[in-house]
Formats: structure tokens, sequence, C-alpha cells
């Protein structure tokens, strides 16, 4: 039943009554009447929230089918291409079925290559298993060597396939000078006991100062104060320690490759270092790149 017909009804029954029964029963009669037609009204406008709740959830339902709908329909459209790519594939072996002698020959020929190419693969990553083995057996062998010096003085790592000893300056020269103290040989004798070990090994020795400008004659700035101190190194492990000077290059880098920023003091220290980079044996790698005769 609708409001308006709750409604009218309430309204004649007001009516009816009003004329038939006194006051008291009149107003009992008719805060009943208004106590239903609110339950109803309640009941009613709840009917309606379900309505229109069942009616959101049909439109959902609805968009959903319809997106269904369409990946059922892509669905197809892939499954077309893939029986159609599955025909094209079946007449290429058909045509495949019958090979001339030449075609089974450049067949057997491309499979040949492949295999020579695994196989020089194969020898490239063995080539650098074993350098990358020698390189950290040479890393423990220097710290071995060279024992708890604090790791502020000197540091070896490797990267990306290079050794790197690094020893700061304040262990090997007096500030501003280029002359090896005399604590710092013994440092560098147990470097030079390990690579003495490996004579085929090329190494660089390698002069870093910081960016604060240098001006002591003779020498002129960082440049020549960073080549002066590879050099004196270099001496030390030639002529003290009797490493092989055909295999050792000395270089000057200035202030130009520095590993911490030089706008504090603690950074300023630790760019001024002398660096040995022990080279890797490239020779070992263009053997493999020789033609197989």
């Amino acid at each position: 039943m609708s409001l308006f017909k709750i409604t009218g009804l309430f309204l004649m029954i007001t009516l009816i009554f009003s004329g038939c029964v006194s006051n008291k029963k009149f107003n009992k009669m008719k805060t009943e009447a208004q106590q239903n037609y609110d339950a109803l009204s309640g009941k009613n406008q709840k009917l309606e929230t379900d309505l229109k709740g069942c009616n959101d959830k049909t439109a959902e339902l609805t968009q959903a089918n319809t997106s269904l709908q369409d990946e059922n329909s892509n669905l197809k459209k892939h499954v077309d291409q893939l029986k159609e790519n599955n025909t094209t594939m079946l007449k290429q072996l058909e045509g495949l079925s019958v090979l001339t002698s030449t075609q089974a020959a450049s067949i057997k020929q491309s499979l040949e290559n492949i295999g020579a190419k695994d196989i020089y693969i194969a020898d490239l990553q063995k080539e650098m298993a074993r350098k990358d083995s020698l390189n950290m057996a040479l890393v423990l062998n220097l710290k071995g060597a060279i024992g708890d010096l604090n790791d502020k003085d000197i540091n070896i790592k490797v990267d990306k396939g290079v050794v790197f000893i690094d020893i700061s300056d304040k262990l090997l020269f007096t500030s501003g000078k280029y002359d090896i103290r005399q604590q710092a040989q013994t440092v560098l004798g147990k470097v030079a006991t390990v690579l003495k070990a490996q004579p085929n090994i090329d190494f660089m020795v390698e002069g870093h100062t910081d960016n604060v400008k240098y001006n002591k004659p003779p020498l002129v700035d960082n440049w020549d104060l960073s080549v002066k101190r590879a050099t004196a190194v270099v001496r030390v492990l030639q002529k003290k320690y009797g490493l092989d000077p055909t295999h050792i290059t000395a270089a000057g880098r200035s202030e130009y490759a520095p590993i911490a920023s030089n706008d504090n003091a603690e950074g300023r220290a630790t760019n001024r270092r002398t660096r040995i980079v022990i080279l890797p044996e490239l020779d070992q790698f263009f053997k493999l790149l020789e033609p197989k005769q």
C-alpha cells in the first residue's frame, strides 16, 4: 500500500471518529494511527533503499558482464591468431622437409659456428674466473703480509677486476714533501714481497693530492708533487726491494681523481694518497681473441 493511500485512510478515519467518539478515545486512536503511519513510512523508506541497492548491484553486474564479454572476444581473437601462426609454421616445416645437400651443409656449418662460440664464451668465463681467483688470493696475501695496520692508513680492495692498494700520504711522506719516511719503507717492503711472488704482474703507482694549491720550489704545483711522490715509491720498490722496473708505471693524478670531498679536512686527508694499481693481465684475453690455427 502506497504512502498516498495510507495518508488518505488516516484522514478518513480521523473524520469519521471525530464526530462519533469522545475526545479521549479520538486522541488515542489518532495517536495509534500516527504510530502505524510512522511504522509504515519507515518500512517504505527501507524498501526504497533496498530497491536502490538492488538497482545499483544490477548496474554493476551488467558492467561486469560487458567487460567479460569484451575479454572473451579478445581471447577468441588471440586464439585465432595462434591458430594462424601455427598453420604458417606447419607450412614452413613442410617446406623444410626436403633439404638440398647445399642447405644441409649450410645448417651443419651454422651449428658448428654456434658450438665454436659456446667454447669461446666458456674459455672467456674460465679465464675471468681464474683472474678473479688470483686477484682475491693476491688481496688476501697483501692483507696477511701487512698485518694489523690502521685501515685509515692503508686500504686494499678489488673493483671491476682490478686490485687497488691505497696508502695515505701521512704514512709515506712528511707534509708537503716527497721523501719517503723510514717506517713507510717497511710497509712498502711487505707489499713488494707479495708482488715479487707474481713476477708477471704489471702495476702502476699513482700519486694523488687534495685541491689545496701547492707551490714550493723546485715543484710548481700539485701535478709535480703527485708525480714526484709516485716516482719516489717506484724507486724504493725497484732499488731497495728488487721489483722488475719493466712491469712498473709511475703516474701523477694531481687533485683530479678524488675519492672523497675536498670541502673538509677529513676528505682532503683521504684524497692525499699513493695508489698502487695492479693491472689486469689483458694479454690473456687478447690470446683468446686470436684466430685458431
